[in-house]
């Protein structure tokens, strides 16, 4: 926005003038002939008339602003000649480059106003905020600028906050009458700057008293609870707690000293978790608490509290060891859910669709006695009361899957010859089953692949183990009875009688038993038998088996 007097744009409107709002040609117009500012005198210098050297619409002008349409003060007129007032824009582009007048040169611009610029002057709208009239160059005087620290200094006033009013010297500030339209606020600041007294307020100084102490307050206050938080001793019980009252808190894998000590302090066994994190500290033994489900007293100190969990008796996990069998875990989920007998296999047999099987694992043979048999892997699992029993199925298949997710089992398979990753799954059941370490584990898989061979000379593809009479018994003997008995045994689980592998897995193998079925060892071996724990005879021949039995009958003898 161009100052008053400094050039030639032109002055702001003001919110009551009736052409407040015209964007352009089309906005509300004075009438002809008449001023747009409502008759008032106009403040601006009557210039001499000079052509504009680009003006295409011809038509005068006269005074103020250039008009438009025969109004004066209002926009370029269409037609005719342009005439005095501010130099005009050329719409066809480009600004004027004509000479102007300067100020000083010939007569004086300012001559014939209706009233001097230091007389009083009306107000052409009315109101106390109206903008005043242009100066001349020679009698402009700088506004005051603001000082915008906090304190104005004497002579610009002070904040509302520290003023408590005016003194009395300046009682004769209300007679003083205004100046220049501009009001009275100018004249009070004029009369405190001369001789205006100043008074704090004694509220306002206690209102800064009160937020000083305050803080003082706030920073003492934080810095004890600092200390204690760093220094002091933490809240702990004392003894070894209510023994009549003891409850289960499961750890999660991978949990510090911090969470397991929230975790206990939520269910009341010690006061709070720093009082079990600095017992964890002190005990050597005390990093090697375990992921599971505790059964704890409550209101133990954290000393007792560490002592306790590294004691084996209080885990009340479920460790499901490899080679168990589905009956065996549901048993054990039974008993610690505290619920009746039979009932995680009636939900098994219910649900078992429900459970996260992997996909090649979700159409399983007609004749599979419990599809979740071989998904239920081998592993500790927090099983306590008040725990659901499809939550701890869930977790147990969620860890088989991921564990076999890790083999590319489709191509396994097609290299084996088996027919998908159920039956490779079932090859690991029965090395697992038969087997008693690692080395057996490949000898045995590699015996399972070469009997599976049909028309075989040895077993014409029977694999003939008495691991899967067992489960169909549902029993764990060494003595299954004589071949001819077994073979009258109708079950599509007896491999006694039908040729290759059973419909499914008998077990739930680990790691190193479904590894050395995806990686038998290399061999001719059709036999295979168990002198003791720790040895583990093969054969290529009938021959050669009938003389390793003999040594495993023994052995028998010697342990008789």
């Amino acid at each position: 926005m161009t100052e008053y007097g400094r050039g030639h744009g032109s002055e702001p409107w003001h919110p009551e003038d009736p052409l407040f709002g015209d964007q352009g040609w089309g906005g509300q117009q004075a009438a002809s002939g008449q001023s747009p500012y409502g008759g008032q005198p106009q403040y601006y210098p009557q210039q001499p008339q000079q052509p504009h050297p680009q003006q295409s619409y011809g038509g005068q002008q006269q005074g103020g602003y250039p008009q438009h349409d025969g109004q004066q003060g209002g926009y370029p007129q269409h037609g005719g000649q342009q005439q005095g007032g501010y130099p005009q824009h050329d719409y066809n582009g480009g600004w004027d480059t004509g000479q102007q007048p300067a100020y000083g040169a010939g007569p004086d611009p300012y001559g014939g106003q209706p009233a001097a610029y230091d007389a009083e002057r009306p107000d052409p709208y009315n109101t106390p905020d109206a903008y005043p009239p242009p100066q001349p160059p020679g009698r402009r005087r700088e506004a005051p600028r603001e000082n915008p620290d906090w304190d104005p200094g004497p002579d610009q006033g002070e904040h509302a906050f520290f003023a408590s009013g005016r003194d009395d010297e300046d009682d004769d500030y209300d007679d003083e009458p205004p100046r220049g339209g501009r009001g009275r606020g100018r004249g009070r600041s004029e009369r405190r700057g001369r001789g205006g007294k100043k008074r704090r307020s004694g509220c306002a100084c206690l209102v800064v008293t009160l937020v000083f102490a305050g803080g003082l307050g706030g920073v003492g206050y934080f810095g004890y609870q600092f200390y204690q938080d760093r220094f002091g001793s933490a809240a702990d019980y004392e003894g070894n707690g209510n023994a009549d009252k003891q409850v289960s808190v499961e750890i999660p894998k991978g949990a510090g000293g911090s969470q397991i000590g929230s975790l206990l302090e939520e269910k009341g066994v010690v006061k709070s978790a720093d009082a079990f994190v600095n017992a964890q500290a002190k005990d050597p033994k005390g990093l090697s608490i375990q992921a599971g489900v505790y059964l704890l007293n409550t209101e133990m100190s954290g000393e007792a509290a560490v002592t306790m969990m590294l004691d084996p008796k209080s885990r009340n996990n479920l460790m499901v060891n490899p080679g168990w069998r589905n009956n065996q875990v549901y048993e054990q989920i039974d008993k610690r859910l505290e619920q009746p007998k039979g009932s995680t296999r009636k939900y098994v047999k219910e649900h078992w669709k429900e459970l996260g099987l992997p996909e090649w694992a979700k159409n399983p043979h007609k004749d599979v006695k419990d599809p979740l048999e071989g998904f239920l892997y081998p592993g500790s699992y927090p099983v306590a009361k008040g725990m659901k029993t499809e939550d701890i199925l869930k977790k147990m298949v969620d860890d088989a899957k991921q564990a076999y997710s890790g083999y590319n089992l489709e191509g396994k398979a097609k290299e084996l010859k088996v027919k998908d990753p159920l039956q490779l799954l079932t090859v690991a059941s029965l090395v697992q089953s038969e087997g008693n370490n690692k080395s057996d584990y490949e000898k045995i898989a590699r015996v399972v692949y070469n009997r599976m061979v049909p028309g075989n000379a040895e077993t014409a593809g029977l694999l003939d183990f008495d691991s899967t009479v067992n489960y169909l018994k549902g029993e764990s003997k060494l003595a299954t009875g004589s071949v001819d008995e077994l073979r009258k045994i109708k079950d599509p689980y007896n491999t006694y009688k039908i040729y290759g592998l059973p419909p499914g897995p008998i077990s739930n193998p680990g790691k190193e038993a479904f590894e050395a079925a995806l990686s038998p060892a290399k061999g001719k071996w059709y036999y295979f038998v168990s002198i003791n724990a720790n040895e583990t005879l093969f054969a290529e021949t009938n021959a050669q088996h009938e003389r390793n039995r003999q040594k495993y009958l023994d052995e028998q003898k010697k342990n008789q």
